[in-house]
C-alpha cells in the first residue's frame, strides 16, 4: 500500500507539472472514446423524435412523388415543400366520411420560422395547449410556438411579419404583419418552433387575397377606368399589409376556394377498416395524389440509418485501435526520454516494481481523465441532441 501511495503521489505530481501535454493527450483520447457514444445517442434521439411524431399521424395525403419528403414536410415543416394539392382534394377526402382530414399550407416563413396554415383541429389532434392568450379567430391572427416565443421575446399582443420568398421579390408573396393571439405550451416537437395561422391567412400571404381602400373614395388618377360603372384599381392603390378591425371588411379573395393550394393533409381514420378503405382509394399509380403512412416511411429511414451506424462504429473501432496504439507509442517514447529521471528514482531507493507502478499510475490517470471528458461529451450530447435534431429536421 505504501508503494502504491508513493507511486500515486509521483504520478499525480508529474501530470500536474505537465498539464498542457496531459490535457492534450487526454482530450484526443476522450474525443476518440466519445465519438461512438455521441453517434449512438444522436441516432437514438433522432429515432425517438422521428417515431414519436410519425406515430401520432396515421396517414398523410399529398402529391405523388417522394413519400419521405412529403412526410418530413408535413410533420417536421422541412423546406422546400412538395408540389401542392388543392383544397378540393382535401374536401374529397373529407367527403368519404372515413376520417378526420386536416389541411396544411407550408410554404412561407418569418425570419426562417415556418408559417403553418391549418385549422383549429390540428391543435386538438396533436394535443397542443395554450400557455397564454387564445387561438386565432380572424384573418391575420397567429399562434406561436414556445421556443419561438422565448427566442424572439414574443408574446400575445405583439406582431410578426412574414418574409418574402426572395430578397427582392416585390411582386411575389405578400409581406403580412400578423397579430399574435396566443402562445403554445412547450411539447418538445417541431410545433415549438413554428407560427400557426388559418388557411385564409396563408393564402393572403400568398397573394390570393388583398385589402385596399374603398375604390369609390379614391381620386381618378388611382383608377384605370374612372368613368365606367365597374371600377378597376390601378397599381398605385395602396394595399394593406395588416388586418385590423377597421380594414378587415376590405379584404377579399379571388378565384374558387376548391382550387386554392395546400401542401398536404393529415388524415386520421376513424378505425382500421376506414384506414384500409382510404389506403386502397389512393393506390392507383395514375392518380396525381398519394396516401402515405408516416410510421412506415420513418422506419424505412431509420433502417438505413442503422446500417450506416454499424459501418461508422466499425470505422471508429479501427480508428480507436490506431489511436490507442499511437498513445502507447507516445508513452513509450516519453518513458525513454525520461530514462535519467527514472535512474534518479532508483538512486534514491525506489525499486523496479515501484517505478513500473509510477508509469502505470500515469497511464491510468490519463486514461481516466480521457474517460471523464468522453463522459462529459456524451452527457452534453444527451441533453442537446433532441433539440438539435428538431432544428435539423425543420431547417434542413
Amino acid at each position: 500500500m505504501t508503494s502504491f501511495i508513493a507511486a500515486l503521489h509521483l504520478g499525480v505530481r508529474y501530470l500536474r507539472h505537465h498539464r498542457a501535454q496531459t490535457l492534450l493527450l487526454a482530450s484526443c483520447l476522450g474525443l476518440v472514446f466519445a465519438i461512438p457514444a455521441v453517434l449512438r445517442i444522436s441516432l437514438r434521439a433522432a429515432e425517438h423524435e422521428l417515431l414519436h411524431r410519425a406515430t401520432s399521424t396515421p396517414l398523410v395525403l399529398g402529391t405523388r412523388g417522394s413519400a419521405l419528403d412529403l412526410v418530413l414536410s408535413s410533420l417536421y415543416f422541412r423546406r422546400p415543400a412538395p408540389n401542392p394539392i388543392t383544397l378540393g382534394d382535401v374536401q374529397a377526402a373529407t367527403s368519404t366520411g372515413l376520417a378526420s382530414v386536416i389541411p396544411l399550407h407550408i410554404r412561407f416563413h418569418s425570419q426562417e420560422t415556418p408559417i403553418i396554415g391549418t385549422e383549429l383541429e390540428y391543435f386538438s389532434a396533436h394535443q397542443l395547449k395554450l400557455a397564454s392568450g387564445q387561438w386565432f379567430a380572424r384573418l391575420g391572427d397567429c399562434v406561436i410556438g414556445a421556443n419561438l416565443a422565448a427566442r424572439r421575446q414574443l408574446k400575445p399582443g405583439q406582431s410578426v411579419i412574414s418574409s418574402p420568398e426572395q430578397a427582392f421579390d416585390l411582386a411575389g408573396s405578400y409581406p403580412l404583419k400578423m397579430r399574435i393571439t396566443g402562445q403554445l405550451a412547450p411539447n418538445g416537437t417541431a410545433d415549438d418552433d413554428a407560427i400557426f395561422v388559418d388557411l385564409k391567412t396563408a393564402w393572403l400571404i400568398e397573394g390570393r387575397a388583398h385589402g385596399h381602400d374603398d375604390l369609390t373614395t379614391l381620386p381618378p388618377d388611382q383608377l384605370i377606368n374612372p368613368n365606367r360603372d365597374t371600377l378597376v384599381a390601378s397599381p398605385a392603390v395602396r394595399l394593406f399589409n395588416e388586418v385590423t378591425p377597421q380594414n378587415i371588411r376590405s379584404f377579399h379573395f379571388h378565384g374558387h376556394f376548391p382550387d386554392y393550394p395546400v401542401t398536404s393533409a393529415l388524415i386520421f381514420p376513424h378505425d382500421s377498416k376506414a384506414d384500409a378503405l382510404l389506403t386502397g382509394r389512393y393506390q392507383n399509380p395514375r392518380s396525381p395524389l398519394q396516401l402515405v403512412a408516416p410510421p412506415q416511411q420513418i422506419r424505412s429511414l431509420l433502417a438505413s440509418l442503422l446500417q450506416i451506424e454499424h459501418l461508422l462504429i466499425l470505422l471508429f473501432i479501427i480508428t480507436s485501435s490506431c489511436a490507442l496504439g499511437i498513445t502507447a507509442l507516445v508513452f513509450a517514447l516519453s518513458f525513454r526520454l525520461r530514462a535519467r529521471e527514472f535512474q534518479t528514482l532508483r538512486d534514491i531507493g525506489l525499486t523496479h516494481y515501484q517505478i513500473t507502478l509510477v508509469r502505470l499510475v500515469e497511464i491510468n490517470l490519463t486514461l481516466l481523465l480521457a474517460l471523464a471528458l468522453a463522459t462529459l461529451a456524451a452527457t452534453i450530447s444527451h441533453l442537446l441532441a433532441p433539440h438539435l435534431i428538431r432544428i435539423l429536421l425543420t431547417h434542413s
